[in-house]
């Protein structure tokens, strides 16, 4: 009570406040209604529930908002891309993982720098300061501007710009996506050898559908030639016979013991039967040998045209390259020499028409290309080992320029005049002598001219007991 008088006291000393008053007020609590009480504090728990149902919410989006920010920045790190956010006045709000590891700089260093800093170049600053020139810049595509790297060195990268608009439409800056012009040149290189490759793969396939064709043309031929040709071989050992007989007889008829007529005489003079005898046996020779060499030619043939039915037949690659060089000569110029040093066998595993097809194409270069040497000559020897051998064709021509040299079994390079060669039979050679485990190689000589040397693995000794 002592405390409640000492209140009383105090408020007795306000100023504003009376006891009369005071005393009035206690009078009107006490006389509230209990319900008006019971009303207020269920008021006070509706209020209640509302906020813990609002902070339920609350607490449900900041978590969803902390996944989509999470969600986003895992998106930005992930980007191979660099990704650049500028203000409207060009100034750096944000940059991802790739931009950082691409020049080298951390992203607080990065925040509010001018997007000016970044570039390595005036012309590239002028590019960067014409993207925020219009009151609303359009989307640019394909910009190519020099960054500055790490140790201030130029890297070009291919710029997309887009504006970003606020929720009511006005410009509010850019959003900037590149990639290194490296990457790009890249990965075109690789669309362009793909294309080049598929290309190569059709030409090699109209090749060989040409080559079947005309195959099955010369065999038609061949087979064809065999008929007159064993005719005329008939024809020519019966005329042998014949010739001896003839002889004989002439020479029974016209002998010392028989009576001879000055007119028959001279009949056997204006006739010149003696000069016909003595050149029977060498027309019969020179016929013989015609159909023998006629013969040899539809053989080639019949064995150009054949389809290798089986890629791994052994065959000896020293008659390979003798046959090729017989067709490429006799269809060539005249004064065009072959000089062979080839061991008599050397056996190989593979396909005997495509590696002369490998052959032919590099005799029939090599005399291109020492047409305008006097004479035109081509030299092939051999070095074999216990397992490969080497064959070399040096030829006397200009020899290969030294930037050529690396382009060479390229699809479609050659140096060649232009409608004198395709460049797909180096190509087509080179992946023949691959599939067969070898290697196709190419230099200059030192006395000049150019030198391929074709390397294949020879066939096991053990492959002879087999057959």
């Amino acid at each position: 009570m002592t405390g409640s008088r000492a209140s009383d006291r105090r408020i007795a000393r306000h100023p504003l406040i009376d006891a009369d008053s005071l005393s009035e007020r206690q009078s009107g609590i006490e006389s509230v209604d209990e319900g008006v009480w019971v009303e207020v504090i269920r008021k006070m728990d509706e209020v209640y529930n509302d906020l813990l149902q609002y902070e339920v919410v609350l607490e449900r989006k900041n978590a969803a908002l902390e996944d989509s920010q999470r969600f986003i920045e895992s998106v930005l790190a992930s980007m191979s891309d660099i990704l650049i956010v500028c203000n409207r006045h060009g100034v750096i709000v944000e940059v991802n993982d790739s931009l950082q590891r691409f020049i080298g700089r951390d992203e607080q260093a990065l925040r509010g720098q001018p997007l000016g800093e970044l570039l390595a170049d005036e012309a590239s600053r002028q590019r960067a300061r014409e993207f925020f020139s219009a009151t609303r810049p359009a989307e640019v595509q394909d910009c190519e501007v020099l960054f500055s790297g790490r140790d201030g060195s130029p890297l070009p990268v291919s710029l997309n710009c887009t504006p970003r608009l606020s929720a009511t439409g006005k410009f509010v800056g850019l959003v900037l996506t590149g990639r290194p012009v490296g990457e790009l040149r890249r990965a075109y290189q690789a669309l362009s050898q793909a294309h080049e490759e598929l290309k190569c793969a059709q030409q090699q396939l109209v090749q060989a559908e040409k080559l079947a064709s005309l195959g099955r043309l010369v065999a038609g031929v061949a087979h064809e030639l065999n008929n007159p040709i064993s005719f005329v071989l008939g024809n020519v050992l019966a005329l042998r016979r014949y010739a001896g007989r003839i002889g004989k007889y002439l020479a029974a008829v016209h002998g010392e013991s028989c009576a001879r007529s000055p007119e028959v005489e001279a009949l056997r003079r204006e006739l010149r039967i003696d000069a016909m005898l003595a050149d029977l046996p060498p027309l019969l020779d020179g016929m013989s040998e015609g159909a023998e060499r006629t013969r040899d030619i539809v053989d080639g043939l019949k064995r150009f045209a054949a389809i290798d039915r089986q890629g791994n037949e052994r065959f000896n690659l020293s008659e390979v390259v003798d046959r090729a060089v017989r067709w490429v000569t006799r269809s060539g110029p005249g004064q065009f020499q072959v000089h062979l040093d080839l061991p008599k066998e050397l056996p190989v595993v593979g396909s005997a028409g495509q590696m002369q097809q490998v052959v032919m194409n590099l005799v029939h270069n090599a005399c291109d290309a020492a047409s305008a040497s006097a004479p035109p000559q081509l030299t092939i020897s051999c070095e074999a080992g216990d397992s490969v051998a080497c064959l070399r064709f040096a030829d006397n021509g200009p020899g290969i320029a030294e930037e050529d040299l690396s382009r060479l079994f390229d699809p479609f390079f050659t140096t060649k005049p232009f409608g004198q060669g395709t460049g797909l039979g180096l190509s087509i050679s080179y992946g023949i002598v691959e599939r067969h485990r070898g290697r196709l190689e190419v230099a200059n000589g030192e006395r000049g001219g150019a030198v391929f040397t074709l390397s294949l693995p020879l066939a096991p000794l053990e492959d002879d007991g087999a057959r």
